[in-house]
């Protein structure tokens, strides 16, 4: 399977996702914990069937560290017992942050009050922006049909 398109080689392309990019190594360097930041990045890419992203963030995930059991309960996480609150708190808001035109109408007052529990103002704008950022990548991928499977860990970073 062939992309359908290869944005680096646009020039178009390949300037504009040079700055988007550098959001995405924005988003690593934040002090939200880089294993919340794995996980919401997958679940946001699970919920919208972005394989190339779903293959990503299992590696990159793995690679630092990550658990088996953990990746594979993801999709699952309500009823897992393996994720911190602070990490559920993080998967429901990119849940709800997602879901945005499903009608379930964003993040409710309820949910960002935990959040604000767990998480404090520098967190919570890196992972409101690490869920907007993961929709939008999901979004090009899956536009241009990305196959998945032959993503190594460390190619985009």
């Amino acid at each position: 399977m062939d992309a359908r398109l290869n944005y680096f080689a646009s020039p178009t392309g390949g300037k504009a996702l040079k700055y988007f990019m550098s959001a995405g190594k924005a988003l690593q360097a934040s002090p939200l914990p880089a294993a919340t930041q794995e996980l919401v990045a997958l679940r946001v890419s699970q919920i919208n069937g972005c394989a190339v992203c779903i293959d990503m963030h299992t590696k990159e995930a793995a690679a630092a560290g990550e658990t088996a059991v953990r990746l594979h309960l993801v999709a699952a996480w309500r009823e897992a017992t393996v994720f911190t609150e602070a990490e559920r708190v993080a998967l429901e808001l990119a849940e709800q942050g997602t879901r945005v035109a499903d009608g379930a109408g964003g993040v409710s007052d309820e949910l960002w009050a935990r959040a604000a529990e767990h998480y404090d103002e520098e967190q919570l704008t890196a992972l409101v922006i690490m869920v907007s950022f993961m929709n939008s990548v999901n979004r090009l991928n899956i536009i241009a049909q990305q196959p998945a499977g032959d993503y190594e860990v460390g190619q985009f970073h």
